[in-house]
């Protein structure tokens, strides 16, 4: 193998392994002012998207561990790289996909080590993002105190209304 593509190998098995996660999609119908939006989309949400021959992505993410189905892969393949968060990076692929009359397709992706499909991976779009389920998750802790607050202030104000009805008649 030549050395520039040994160093590219090298550099897409690195970034496999460094990332939290990665997604496979196809593309087509893609122009350049449509692709620099996407890629300025996923850069908002700590995304990257690089264009590899199918090839050597096979060849990287044996090296790093992972088996990829060269069957499953149709098309021209990109992969979005998750640098940060990943449910958000799912969420601006899915947005985009909404967005841009399938422009791309989700193959699939890995997430937490675990190789997932297309339909898992929209499922994962669809989750509320953290600061969400965090909100949720403070109001469910809020509800309990505040009910119970609710109850024993019913309880006590009715106790003089009850002695203010009885007093009057």
């Amino acid at each position: 193998m030549r050395q520039e593509k040994q160093l590219l190998l090298d550099d897409i098995r690195d970034r496999i392994s460094e990332s939290q996660g990665f997604i496979l999609a196809s593309y087509n119908k893609m122009d350049p002012n449509l692709a620099a939006k996407f890629r300025f989309d996923l850069m908002k949400s700590g995304g990257e998207f690089e264009v590899i021959r199918k090839r050597i992505l096979i060849k990287a993410a044996a090296a790093a561990g992972l088996t990829l189905e060269r069957s499953s892969m149709e098309g021209h393949i990109g992969v979005i790289f998750a640098t940060q968060d990943l449910l958000e990076t799912v969420k601006a692929v899915f947005q985009f996909k909404q967005g841009s009359q399938n422009a791309i397709d989700v193959l699939g992706g890995r997430f937490e080590g675990q190789l997932y499909s297309a339909k898992d991976m929209e499922a994962l779009s669809k989750l509320p993002s953290k600061p969400e389920m965090q909100a949720q998750l403070l109001g469910l802790l809020e509800a309990v105190p505040s009910q119970l607050l609710g109850v024993i202030d019913a309880l006590l104000s009715s106790v003089p209304h009850c002695l203010d009805n009885k007093s009057t008649k």
